[in-house]
């Protein structure tokens, strides 16, 4: 799939267009094909790593999560075997739980 994706912190210059692998809805999880995204101020913050104490949390010298913002509106494609109340072609909006986003280094 395509993403926005940096490498390191700063301007707007370091985001790239890439293909990037597809993720996959563990047992607790929904995958959403993302039709619309937020871009606040917290992407912002994400992008260029300040204030610099921000980085305890989002990584020290780059970014843990290589794909910005988490504020998501879509259509579901896949659940995990432990969600209900969800399916497949609902469409939904929130904000997505980026932790395990690390792996699309």
């Amino acid at each position: 799939m395509k993403a926005i994706v940096q490498d390191t912190y700063g301007s707007a210059d370091v985001l790239q267009l890439r293909e990037i692998d597809r993720p996959t809805a563990s047992d607790e999880e929904v995958l959403v094909r993302v039709h619309a995204a937020g871009c606040g101020p917290d992407a912002w913050h994400l992008m260029t790593g300040m204030p610099y104490m921000a980085r305890l949390a989002i990584g020290l010298r780059e970014p843990k999560t290589k794909v910005l913002g988490w504020d998501v509106a879509g259509t579901v494609e896949a659940v995990g075997a432990n969600v209900t109340g969800i399916r497949p072609g609902d469409e939904v909006m929130g904000t997505a739980n980026r932790a395990r986003d690390r792996r699309s280094r």
